[in-house]
């Protein structure tokens, strides 16, 4: 077994600040190259391998913020996620700085042991290797578009798809369709359907769904987008509306109701809308969106402790971790036996 002396011995350090520093002593405060030798005599000795033992690595981390800055309300979930990853930040000690700027970062990346990335802007191909060529440890946070060379925490949006054919099934309703956007599959790789609708498409054929003529996809994720579809649902529809559709997003369904109310239609009386991504704007909306939360603290908190976990193994091999989403009932869908 290795011990606390021989580190402190293999470092130059006191044991004191060895066994802080490798116990996560939240209140150690240390140069960056004194975590930097500890961890890495550490490593040397075997010390991050053995069986119950959790090394505290050095959190020197950068921020890649990909977040669109135009429409707000568009791109308001990765705005709150940014916050989360701000705040989570400071509870656990991490010095972050935040860039816009891939090359910037691919400049200045002997300063980071990793990074985390935030938004859905895309990134070149090329870019993204290079960054893996002087930055290997990174954790892509709700997006994937680089699984063979960084790690990723998403929403299992699939699983969240397959939980409201059940809502709408155990509610009784048949005719159900679907309102999204247009976007990346896998990686970089273009595809025009995403997960959510493909997902859509194969359970509720499965589960014996009338959906015919119902996917309504076209556009970014926006409010305008949703608004166009919802007008678009009502001049091909009109009176002949579904149980129920699932919108893709939030931003959709707030430009989907503003269609619906124009046009007479009442939500959830006409049909039944259920969201996804539970943004603040969801319980202000009229009538509020029932819509699947996704926990943005435990996306970030798993987002770090992968990307701490591969920084102290020197992991090679890609994690791609799935997070399950919760229904968060209102007024535009009404779950059987009410709300819960």
């Amino acid at each position: 077994m290795v011990t606390i002396k021989e580190i402190a011995k293999r470092a130059g350090y006191s044991q004191a600040t060895v066994s802080r520093l490798l116990n996560g002593d939240p209140t150690l405060s240390v140069k960056d190259e004194t975590r930097r030798r500890i961890i890495q005599a550490s490593e040397e000795l075997g010390y991050a391998t053995q069986p119950s033992r959790h090394v505290t690595v050095p959190r020197t981390v950068a921020i890649l913020d990909m977040i669109d800055p135009g429409d707000h309300l568009q791109d308001a979930y990765f705005n709150e996620l940014r916050d989360v990853v701000v705040g989570t930040a400071s509870e656990q000690h991490m010095d972050i700085t935040f860039y816009t700027d891939v090359e910037q970062l691919i400049a200045e990346a002997a300063r980071y042991d990793g990074f985390i990335t935030i938004g859905a802007e895309m990134l070149p191909v090329e870019a993204l290797h290079r960054l893996h060529d002087v930055l290997p440890y990174g954790v892509f946070l709700d997006t994937n578009p680089a699984p063979n060379l960084f790690d990723s925490v998403q929403p299992d949006l699939q699983q969240t798809v397959l939980d409201a054919l059940d809502e709408f099934a155990a509610a009784g309703m048949k005719r159900v369709g679907f309102i999204g956007g247009t976007g990346r599959i896998m990686g970089t790789h273009e595809y025009p359907e995403d997960m959510r609708l493909l997902a859509f498409r194969n359970w509720a054929d499965r589960l014996g769904f009338d959906t015919d003529g119902l996917i309504y996809i076209d556009g970014p994720f926006n409010v305008e987008s949703g608004r166009k579809l919802g007008e678009r649902i009502i001049a091909e529809r009109g009176d002949d509306l579904p149980d129920a559709f699932l919108v893709a997003a939030d931003v959709l369904a707030v430009g989907v109701l503003q269609s619906f109310t124009a046009a007479g239609v009442i939500v959830p009386r006409d049909v039944s809308l259920i969201s996804v991504n539970n943004q603040p704007i969801a319980q202000y909306t009229s009538p509020p969106l029932s819509t699947y939360d996704i926990d943005r603290r435990e996306l970030v908190r798993t987002g770090i402790d992968a990307l701490g976990e591969a920084i102290a193994g020197r992991r090679k091999v890609k994690h791609h971790v799935l997070l399950s989403t919760t229904l968060v009932p209102r007024g535009s869908f009404v779950p059987a036996g009410g709300v819960r």
